[in-house]
Formats: structure tokens, sequence, C-alpha cells
């Protein structure tokens, strides 16, 4: 599975869009209600996880070569594109 923030932003805009839904009552609404409170916690997680790579990476940067620290695979970018 390859998804990315732009994935996970258009899951959150889809996900709004079905609660902005005004034909939505009763039971469908308290699942979709449901539904979104599962999306934005594993949204947390995803942008968290990402601002630990970008923490992990800035702190090599502004070591300089002296941080004789290896980082994690997960945490060392080498996966990610260069923009």
């Amino acid at each position: 599975m390859k998804n990315n923030l732009t994935d996970l932003n258009d899951h959150l805009f889809e996900q709004l869009e079905r609660l902005n839904d005004e034909d939505l009552e009763g039971d469908r609404l308290a699942v979709e209600i449901e539904r979104g409170r599962a999306i934005t916690g594993v949204a947390a997680q995803i942008i968290a996880n990402g601002t630990l790579v970008l923490k992990a990476q800035q702190f090599v940067m502004d070591s300089n070569g002296r941080a004789k620290v290896a980082l994690p695979k997960f945490l060392d970018g080498e996966n990610e594109k260069e923009i």
C-alpha cells in the first residue's frame, strides 16, 4: 500500500463531505460520526509519525555530522522523495 499525505488529506475531506450530508440522520449519522472519529484518530497518528521523521531529519541536519547516531530505517527518510 502506497499512501501519502495527499491521500490522507483526500480521505479527511471525503469524511467531512459525508458528515456534511444534511440527509444523514439517526443510526446512519451515528455510524458516520464514529467512522469520522476513527479516521481522525488514525490521521493524527500518521501526522505524528511524519512529525517524528521531520524532527529526526532536523536533528541530523543541525548536528552537522557531530551526532554519531544511526537513525532507524523508518526515521532516515530513505524511501522518501526529495522535494
